[in-house]
């Protein structure tokens, strides 16, 4: 089965075009998605990519996403994107946390933390535990990276992001650096929930921010 899978969390985002079957999965290609301007090529660049493999929309039998955390705007873009061409479609979607698959990228086995930069001295963390291929979700929180020495319990951390890597090194937490993530690890970890029925339909696919927006946090009641 072909299908998609779209990551659009952070400044750079990417598609993976894969084929799944019982054996695992491929990855037919993986296109980049340039920062900033998500809304204008997100669905042209699906077009092309389909177009380029000879697949027609109706050959795509599902779709991945990264759901969370990331940018409140590029989450939203690709989450939109992928509701609406699953809900024409009539195909499920698979919800992927970014952090989770940073854990099973990482190649760890046990208890694993991943964590990714949230920006304004505070890190996304998740724990999990990894088994394989595949990771059981501990929680997933926001920490404040000042904070996080206080309370770390000694297990392994990993990154993709050097700069956060020193920045805890600093902090006092060594943390191990892997391969930055894109869609087609998104496409991998994607294809397991696709197999073992994790989806979810278009209209209850949502965000998972972690963090709630500036306007929810400043936003003021009206009278």
């Amino acid at each position: 089965m072909y299908f998609l899978a779209v990551d659009t969390s952070g400044k750079q985002g990417s598609i993976a075009l894969a084929k799944g079957d019982a054996d695992g999965v491929e990855i037919v290609e993986v296109v980049a998605l340039e920062g900033g301007t998500f809304s204008a090529q997100l669905i042209p660049q699906i077009a092309a990519l389909l177009a380029k493999h000879g697949i027609g929309k109706k050959n795509v039998g599902a779709f991945a996403v990264v759901a969370g955390p990331g940018s409140f705007t590029g989450l939203r873009i690709g989450l939109a994107a992928i509701k609406g061409l699953a809900e024409v479609l009539g195909k499920p979607i698979a919800p992927v946390s970014l952090l989770e698959v940073l854990a099973i990228a990482s190649g760890l086995q046990g208890r694993v933390k991943a964590a990714l930069d949230a920006g304004r001295g505070e890190i996304y963390l998740g724990e999990y535990e990894v088994g394989g291929e595949s990771a059981r979700a501990i929680g997933e929180s926001l920490e404040s990276l000042k904070e996080f020495p206080a309370w770390m319990p000694g297990l392994p951390v990993v990154t993709d992001d050097r700069a956060l890597a020193a920045r805890l090194a600093e902090a006092g937490v060594a943390a191990s650096v892997c391969a930055a993530v894109d869609a087609a690890w998104v496409a991998r970890v994607g294809w397991k929930k696709l197999r073992d029925g994790h989806t979810v339909p278009p209209e209850q696919l949502d965000a998972s921010y972690i963090r709630r927006s500036d306007a929810e946090v400043f936003g003021k009641p009206r009278s």
